[in-house]
């Protein structure tokens, strides 16, 4: 089975946070993870935002290391329209229109999403999305 992991998952791995535990669980059980080129942004500026010196190097290490293991949603043209679409017609914020395009382009209504965001559980629910995490 694979897994759509947006990024506030993927941060839930590097901090100690609620649900932090549960997120890492459900991300290792299912090594296919999926996810979208602008995900690598979101977590980099936010491992930055928050970590300086060593620990920023050695989060940006776990996550470049996780990063490998993903089948990564291009933020091409096809993508892009279809987050047009999603965002015209259900009025979410542009990222999470990228999210659920990408999630969309994989597995059309059948692909899990994993994500702590709640405006982007649900929205991804609303598309008929199965919603882990929030």
């Amino acid at each position: 089975m694979s897994l759509y992991i947006d990024s506030s998952a993927f941060l839930k791995l590097y901090f100690d946070e609620p649900d932090s535990k549960v997120c890492a669980d459900l991300m290792r059980g299912d090594p296919a993870w999926i996810t979208g080129r602008h995900t690598r942004i979101e977590v980099r500026r936010n491992l930055a935002r928050v970590l300086t010196g060593a620990k920023l190097r050695d989060k940006r290490d776990e996550f470049d290391d996780d990063w490998s293991s993903c089948e990564v949603v291009e933020v091409d043209e096809a993508t892009c329209e279809l987050a047009v679409e999603i965002a015209e017609g259900i009025g979410v914020r542009s990222l999470d229109a990228l999210h659920l395009a990408a999630a969309r382009r994989v597995g059309p209504g059948t692909l899990p999403v994993l994500t702590y965001d709640l405006r982007l559980a649900q929205a991804a629910r609303s598309l008929g999305f199965q919603v882990l995490g929030a």
